[in-house]
């Protein structure tokens, strides 16, 4: 499960050492975990990261399958992780030391500033290969956050962007050496943390307006 660890002004929130699956048990603890980060006082940051070789792998497909009657309820769980990611009050930093893939992926994109690990690991949409088509929310989340050839190629190719080539193509801010990810993933968050505050918030709520509506949105 995930846990939360504070480095003077940076949480750092672990997704895990295993695939990170959002299952519901996983999604309630990073809710727990972002009251938390938004409930401190004074200049702060998040870090997420996790352990191994997975950053994440999205949706628990086989959790869902087996719990299929409620799966407009586990969407809006998953639709409003990526609503409160993108709207944090807070600088937010993903450090992408693993693979990334599906709604992990657009998890990552959810954060301020992505960080990958360079040499392996790949950040991947692959719905069109497993016949799941993006919600509208999702899509919305994709488009606002990247170039608009980048998200046509990702959506509908499933391309596997590594790291110099998901940083060539503004997937990610910057791709490092392994050992480096989380290091410069820290410095980065860090050296924002002063913008902590309601005024961060508000600025990321008007500027995600439409993806928000999107996000929330249960028709």
């Amino acid at each position: 499960m995930p846990t939360l660890d504070r480095h003077e002004d940076v949480f750092v929130l672990d997704l895990g050492d295993t695939e990170n699956r959002f299952h519901p048990d996983w999604l309630a603890s990073v809710d727990a975990a972002l009251d938390e980060v938004e409930k401190a006082d004074g200049p702060r940051a998040l870090v997420t990261a996790a352990t191994g070789k997975f950053y994440s792998n999205g949706l628990d497909l086989d959790w869902l399958f087996a719990n299929g009657d409620q799966y407009e309820r586990y969407a809006a769980s998953v639709h409003g992780l990526f609503a409160r990611m993108l709207t944090l009050p807070v600088i937010t930093v993903a450090a992408l030391q693993g693979h990334t893939f599906a709604a992990g992926a657009m998890l990552s994109l959810a954060h301020d500033v992505r960080v990958m690990r360079a040499d392996r690991g790949y950040w991947c949409l692959p719905e069109v290969d497993i016949s799941i088509p993006f919600t509208r929310g999702m899509s919305a989340l994709i488009q606002a956050r990247l170039a608009p050839r980048t998200a046509h190629e990702a959506m509908t190719t499933g391309r596997r962007y590594g790291g110099a080539d998901a940083l060539a193509a503004g997937i990610v801010d910057h791709a490092v050496d392994e050992d480096a990810v989380r290091t410069t993933a820290v410095e980065l968050a860090g050296s924002l943390a002063g913008k902590a505050g309601d005024t961060l918030a508000t600025i990321k709520t008007r500027m995600y307006t439409t993806v928000l509506e999107a996000l929330r949105d249960r028709s």
